[in-house]
């Protein structure tokens, strides 16, 4: 038995960038940076952690549409290593395919939330499919 399950918000470090595959099927490469903060000799520490994601089908064209850098997202899926070889060593590399990406409400500097009508909570965006590029689906 095994489990492969990743759960990470984070904003993104670049814009989204979308490549298509010879079959039509769209992927979007995402890059996440997420924060901990921690306390280390009496010190606040903050450490940041990168991630690369990739989305497939059509949640990938509403990623590449709607999200640009430094957008917040959560990111739901599960790892993937890809591994090959290169001037005879191996080589790997390991990244989050997404199953959803919830897209996070965009941040109003303090001028743009006095004029609005209160406070509201607001839901995120989401972005969701299986992981597979046949089962990727959009959802509101």
């Amino acid at each position: 038995m095994s489990l492969n399950s990743v759960n990470i918000m984070g904003n993104l470090t670049r814009d989204p960038e979308i490549k298509y595959i010879p079959s039509g099927k769209a992927v979007c490469s995402l890059s996440i940076a997420n924060s901990r903060i921690f306390m280390k000799n009496s010190e606040k520490v903050t450490e940041v952690s990168y991630f690369d994601v990739e989305v497939w089908g059509v949640a990938a064209e509403n990623c590449s549409k709607y999200l640009t850098k430094g957008n917040g997202v959560i990111v739901e899926g599960r790892l993937r290593q890809d591994r090959w070889e290169k001037d005879g060593k191996t080589q790997s590399r390991v990244r989050i395919s997404a199953n959803a990406v919830h897209f996070m409400p965009k941040r109003q500097n303090n001028a743009d939330s006095n004029a609005s009508s209160g406070n509201k909570a607001v839901e995120p965006e989401v972005a969701q499919g299986s992981g597979a590029a046949e089962d990727i689906a959009w959802e509101q």
